[in-house]
């Protein structure tokens, strides 16, 4: 059972106009304010709207209105609706976007082509509410207004959230994983950088030296000057 009757203002309307019950008692009834009651009993308030009774679709009995009108602190119970109203199906579609943000959204389709190349036209379609033919226009240059688009984050336009656009980046990244791109110079491996070229000598270690003749050498060295000295 619903805490208000069906059209609220136009069930005040019909109570203020067929009943003699006080303005508390419409404004309980219909969850409205006195002071609302009392400028649609005033006419200034709910012009032109036509009064629904709340018996024709058994909202209401005579017998609480019956009741309401002997006592003033009587409050109208509201009965069960017997019309049973089916369920409405989610319409699946793409996602409403008001009307002041509409003009951003080829903005936001050229950011989400450029940033994340990776998304499917209907992931695209989901996060800024728009349609395939449009984003096939701004992808090939041909939209109306590609000479003024400025690529703009959808999340800062408001047209998704930042959990909606890192869920669909993170569902593209393990259907499609996107190839490791070339990341610039790397650094040699240490077989590469210590290895001798084939055109430089390679250093004389201490085995290939022949130390008689080393000592030999200064011993003459050391002659020749101690002979300047003397002379």
């Amino acid at each position: 059972m619903s805490n208000a009757p069906l059209m609220p203002k136009a069930t005040a309307v019909w109570l203020l106009d067929n009943t003699a019950l006080t303005f508390d008692q419409v404004a309980d009834f219909t969850k409205m304010h006195p002071l609302e009651v009392r400028a649609i009993a005033d006419g200034d308030a709910a012009q032109g709207i036509k009064g629904m009774d709340p018996l024709s679709n058994g909202q209401l009995t005579r017998e609480e209105i019956e009741k309401g009108e002997k006592n003033p602190d009587y409050r109208l119970r509201l009965q069960e609706s017997k019309v049973v109203l089916p369920p409405q199906p989610k319409r699946k579609g793409p996602r409403y976007t008001p009307v002041s943000r509409r003009h951003e959204r080829p903005s936001a389709i050229l950011w989400l082509l450029r940033s994340h190349p990776e998304l499917k036209d209907a992931q695209v379609m989901r996060l800024v509410g728009t349609t395939k033919s449009t984003i096939a226009s701004v992808r090939d240059r041909t939209h109306w207004n590609t000479s003024q688009l400025t690529p703009i984050d959808p999340v800062t336009l408001g047209l998704c959230s930042q959990i909606e656009l890192d869920f669909e980046v993170a569902r593209a990244a393990k259907e499609k994983p996107i190839d490791a791109a070339y990341g610039g110079a790397t650094l040699l491996p240490a077989s590469e950088t210590t290895k001798k070229d084939e055109f430089e000598p390679a250093e004389r270690s201490s085995d290939d030296l022949n130390v008689d003749a080393v000592f030999a050498k200064l011993k003459t060295l050391g002659g020749k000057k101690h002979d300047e000295e003397e002379e």
